[in-house]
């Protein structure tokens, strides 16, 4: 069985990204930058006003107090036309073109103001309150690169680099199947012996969630023919994600209904708990991962490898979910072979400490334990005992993705 980083590793290795398209800026957020973001102008496009004051000439207020005449006024978007000459002084706001002449701007604050005429009490620096043309950024400063998921900062910088389309990776298309006799659908009869399905719903969301696009292809019993017709409903689609029928058992079918597709098994089998009966391979030129039917494996198994595909068709690296430290809540027993991913719930201690616990019963069908879980506690194959107050990993829940 290959170990849980192998297995990642693998399948992110053996994926590239899709295709790119134009998109509004307006529509940009949460998609991933396919090419780099350049400025088409300065920002600021001109030597700009950071105080509400006014506009003067350093050499006219080398000594104070002095009075000057004030000129004229220039609101934001309303530049002075004129020129500052000595003695006098232009009326400013925050955003305000520096006029012609000006060195300088005096606070409002700093000054006493007369019918015509303004009082400057304090000598400015020279440039003093000026934001100066391209301080920000110039044109042609490449201010995004691609391969990054676009932020409300990202959408920020790519308005004020007046670029109203981004070129972005489209959301790639996720194939959805879940197998089984026993699987109804939320509010649909429920067989006898059923359950209701989970699984694809989760999984949709969590394919949303992660930048892709779910396609439901529905639940097919488990009858070879009835799989594979459900599965050509992948066409067109970038990975194919199955829901149960991946291990051993005698109706565990997905393997042969998918054999005369073209399915190329890359692994099986993974070292880990919850998530043992999970495969990768291709059917024909599409990825396929197999996934567990019980719910908390398959959902533990989607934050471990599925999130990470999505992420790297999608343009980003398709990195593993990053742990944080924590302690123990309570002792936790020496590990065997297979990764262990505990659910747990979090508390925190005065000094900011994480505290995990986890919960009694770690069984991979309970949805409700899953649910209240705020973190996994990662116990790697053949760790040693912990006890209480020790440290351990963990994998935080609750984010985008679970």
């Amino acid at each position: 069985m290959l170990s849980v980083e192998e297995a990642r590793a693998r399948i992110v290795a053996a994926l590239r990204p899709v295709g790119t398209e134009w998109v509004n800026i307006a529509d940009a957020w949460g998609r991933v930058l396919a090419a780099p973001v350049t400025a088409r102008h300065d920002k600021p496009l001109a030597d700009v006003s950071a105080m509400d004051g006014y506009a003067v000439r350093g050499a006219d207020c080398a000594t104070v107090p002095v009075r000057l005449r004030v000129i004229g006024s220039a609101p934001a978007g309303h530049p002075f036309a004129g020129t500052v000459g000595p003695g006098e002084a232009v009326r400013l706001f925050t955003g305000s073109v520096i006029p012609v002449g000006a060195d300088a701007v005096i606070i409002q604050e700093d000054t006493d103001l007369g019918q015509d005429t303004v009082e400057v009490r304090f000598a400015p620096r020279p440039r003093q309150h000026i934001r100066r043309r391209a301080g920000d950024f110039a044109a042609g400063d490449t201010l995004l690169a691609p391969g990054r998921r676009l932020t409300a900062r990202d959408i920020g910088i790519a308005a004020s680099a007046d670029r109203p389309w981004l070129a972005v990776h489209r959301r790639p298309r996720v194939a959805i199947l879940s197998t089984g006799d026993e699987v109804a659908r939320p509010g649909e009869p429920v067989p006898a012996g059923g359950v209701i399905s989970s699984n694809s719903l989760a999984l949709a969301a969590m394919v949303r969630a992660a930048g892709g696009e779910p396609i439901d292809l529905g639940i097919a019993p488990d009858d070879l023919d009835t799989i594979a017709e459900a599965a050509r409903g992948a066409t067109g689609c970038d990975l194919i994600v199955t829901s149960g029928g991946a291990s051993v058992g005698a109706h565990d079918l997905v393997r042969d209904a998918l054999a005369p597709a073209g399915l190329e098994l890359a692994f099986w089998k993974i070292a880990m708990r919850p998530g043992k009966p999970f495969m990768f391979g291709r059917v024909g030129s599409t990825p396929l991962l197999g996934l567990p039917g019980n719910p908390v494996s398959a959902l533990v198994c989607g934050l471990l490898f599925l999130v990470p595909a999505i992420e790297k068709l999608a343009g980003l690296p398709g990195e593993a979910p990053r742990p944080v430290r924590a302690i123990a809540g309570a002792a936790l027993k020496a590990n065997d072979h297979r990764a262990d991913h505990l659910r747990a719930a979090l508390a925190r201690q005065e000094d900011g400490t994480l505290v995990a616990t986890p919960f009694p019963v770690q069984d991979s069908s309970l949805m409700a334990g899953l649910a209240r879980a705020e973190a996994l506690i990662l116990r790697p194959p053949h760790a040693p005992a912990v006890a209480e107050g020790e440290a351990v990993e963990v994998l935080l829940l609750g984010g985008r993705d679970i």
